[in-house]
This record gives C-alpha cells, structure tokens and sequence, in this order.
C-alpha cells in the first residue's frame, strides 16, 4: 500500500509500477528526447498512467491542461523543484496551468492553521513557482477553501465511493478523522475541476509515486460519472456502449454523428445491447473516440470527464541517505537557504565515494548513488559538457569527494543567488495569478 501523506522511498520502482499497474514513460511521447531535459532524458520521469491523451494533443498542437498541487506543509527544497521542471517544460506546448493550494487538506492532515497555511503558501511556494519559470500566460493558482467549485465536485464524486474502498486504497482505519477521509475527494475535485472551466479536455498531474492512489481512485471517479464507454470487447471489436439505460437509441444516434465528424463511417448500431460497433475500427482510434463522446456528454449536460493522466517521476535522494524531507533540514536544499547554510549541508553530505581516497583512486567513484552529483545533475550545471566530465572524472577516479563538494558548494551558490533574484523580479506577479474564488 501506498501512504501519500507518510511514504518510505524506495529504490525498486519497477515492482510498484508492476504492482500497480503504471506504464513505462516514453520520453518521444512529448518530443524529441535529444531535445529535452535531462529530467525526461534522464529517465527521472519514469512512469505514467494515460498520457497517451495528453501526447495526442501535443502532438497535434491541440489544447490540454497541467494540474498540480502544493500542501503547505514546510518549506520548499529540490524535490519539489522537480515537479515545477517538469510543468515549466510541458507549458512550453500551450498547456493551461492549475495550481491547486491544498490548505484544506494540510489542516485535516497536518493540523496546519488555514491562515498560516495561506502565508506559507504565498510566501515560499508560489513565489518559487513563479521564480522557477511558470509565471506565464495560463497560470491560475487557487485555495481550495476558496474554490466553491472543488468542494462542490467533492461532495458529488463522494457519492460514487464507500468507506470500504477508502479503506483498501488508503488504509484508514477507525480513528482516522473524517478531515483525512475527505482529503482524497477533494484532490479529485482539484484533479477533475479545470474540465469544469474548460470542457472535456486532458489533464495531467505530474507526481511521484506516492500519490498514485489519489490517481487511481480519481481516474475511477471520473469513469464513473461517464454516460459512454468506448472500448475493446473481448472478441476484439471497437466499440461505443451506453452506460445508462434511458434514452439509449436517441444516445447511439448522437454517438454516431458525433463520430462521422470524426471521419468514422462504417457502424453497426444494437440498440438492445446498447452498443455502437465500429467496423475497421483499431486500438489506436479508442482515444479520439473517447474524446468524441466526451464531447456529446458535455453537449447534454453531463460531465464528460476524460481520465486524468499522471506522470511519475523518481525522488531526490536526502543529502544524509535518507529521503529529502521538509521536516528534516539536514536532508534538504531548500530553495531559500542562504548560499553558506546551504554550503555547509552539500560538505557534509553522503557521496558515493569509496573508503578511501586511495581506492577511489583505482576502482573510481559512484556518482550515479552519489546526492552530490545528483544536485548537480539536476539542478545547477546546465551545460552537458561539464555534467560529463565531472561523471567521467568520477568514474575514473581522477575525481575526488572532497573536490567534487566544493564545485558543487560553488554551482550551488550561483543557483541560489540566481533563484533569490527571480523571485524579487517576480514579487510583483504575486496576486496577479492568485485566483480568490
């Protein structure tokens, strides 16, 4: 089981994707690899579930919509730059911005007072959200104790839930607060929301992996308020099939227009099993048939939820071995530390030196287990040149911790010095992209 609010890292990725059924993340699903950062060449990014939705309409120039959220809980630090890497460089492709502040959820799961949680969040996360790149257009940053429509939408999607599936995905157990039990429904209303404002439409939520069951019962949320269900039998025929029993001709014959628009043209339309058969239909057309009748749900009425999608991405290993945590400075870069705070953590940091500087010497170093190298690799050397010479002199051991430490203290300290002048630049921004709805 997977806890989002108490989560122990580990390094065996692949069993939990097996586990839980994630998909392997192809970085050509977003653009050329050569091209992007090394957060996706890198593989950092390694996972998703139905970004096939959101790469079809980056690759066709068509809308869709990134949805984050931030739990004012503690300061900010590297780990949680990462997400904002990864938004920063999918906004590149239009896509609109959700930042969904998650006060509501902080005080039912951290006692975190909503005001303190306000000043925290304006102070600290959103300033380094702006600072870091994703102040442009198509960015909205809301509360969720202000957004009528989130909680709204949690109250609703509660209805399709029982307390007994709560318990298999999350584990609450009888003194779970009733706060803590509505959390996740209100994520879904955070994660579902923006189709509200904009239609039927992808969404995705870059993540890590201990937020996938918030993901999985989401995704199953937003299946359930569907009217359509277009899919694969198990004889192999791609089909469309009405999940609810009135006025099911009227919704096939909608169906059907809907999808010659789509250039669909050859159908088999029976009525009692309330399906729409598509003949030469494949696999590959269920998206754009799915988004179709998205289309004629929300034309009715209805909600017309396409599945959110989620990426996955690796945790930043602590500076001490352990997981960078907000409640344990000594594992963390916070992105306000001062340069000499921050020096101080990177020189005592755990490596992947050998014991000896003699047998580093001869059997090299081990940057790719190394929270040193990492910093640098993701955060502060920009140029890949000099990303490679400093793995190769590790590799080879002409590289030592001790100088490794003090290039990264120095790369550390322009990051810094570079982030604290973006965020005063962009101070001014601060309530421009605040929503108080």
């Amino acid at each position: 089981m997977l806890d989002p609010w108490s989560y122990s890292e580990t390094d065996d990725y692949s069993h939990l994707m097996e586990e839980f059924g994630i998909e392997p993340f192809d970085p050509a699903m977003v653009s050329d690899p050569d091209t992007q950062p090394r957060l996706f060449k890198e593989r950092i990014v390694f996972g998703h579930r139905g970004f096939e939705y959101v790469s079809r309409r980056i690759k066709r120039g068509e809308p869709f919509a990134i949805m984050s959220g931030l739990m004012p809980s503690g300061r900010m630090h590297l780990g949680h730059k990462m997400v904002i890497d990864q938004i920063s460089y999918l906004q590149e492709f239009g896509a609109r911005v959700f930042v969904g502040i998650a006060d509501l959820e902080s005080y039912a799961t951290r006692n975190m007072p909503l005001k303190k949680a306000r000043e925290l969040a304006i102070g600290s996360y959103v300033r380094n959200y702006l600072a870091l790149g994703i102040g442009k257009e198509g960015l909205e940053v809301y509360f969720q104790s202000r957004r009528k429509e989130v909680k709204d939408l949690a109250l609703l999607l509660g209805k399709k839930v029982n307390l007994s599936t709560m318990r298999a995905i999350y584990g609450f157990t009888d003194q779970t607060n009733m706060g803590h039990m509505n959390a996740p429904l209100l994520q879904a209303g955070d994660i579902l929301h923006p189709q509200l404002k904009l239609g039927p439409i992808p969404v995705v939520v870059p993540v890590g992996i201990d937020q996938d069951p918030h993901m999985r019962l989401c995704r199953d949320l937003a299946s359930s308020f569907r009217t359509y269900n277009a899919t694969e039998t198990s004889d192999g025929r791609i089909g469309v099939f009405v999940k609810v029993d009135d006025d099911v001709e009227g919704r096939l014959r909608r169906a059907k227009a809907s999808l010659e628009k789509e250039g669909f043209l050859d159908f088999k339309m029976i009525p009692a099993y309330k399906a729409l058969y598509l003949t030469g239909a494949s696999r590959s057309d269920l998206i754009p048939m799915d988004e179709a009748m998205a289309g004629v749900e929300a034309e009715e009425g209805e909600y017309g939820f396409l599945p959110p999608a989620s990426t996955y991405h690796r945790f930043i290993k602590g500076l001490t071995g352990e997981k960078m945590s907000s409640s344990k400075p000594e594992t963390a870069i916070f992105l306000d530390d001062a340069p000499e705070e921050a020096a101080g953590k990177l020189m005592k940091a755990v490596t992947g030196g050998r014991e000896t500087a003699e047998q580093q010497r001869r059997e090299g170093g081990r940057p790719d287990i190394c929270s040193v190298f990492e910093t640098m690799l993701f955060h502060t050397v920009k140029e890949e040149k000099e990303i490679q010479r400093i793995k190769e002199e590790c590799l080879s051991g002409e590289r030592l911790c001790g100088q490794c430490k003090r290039e990264a203290v120095e790369y550390m300290r322009g990051f810094l010095g570079e982030l604290k002048d973006k965020r005063d630049e962009t101070e001014h921004l601060l309530n421009i992209f605040i929503s108080e709805e």
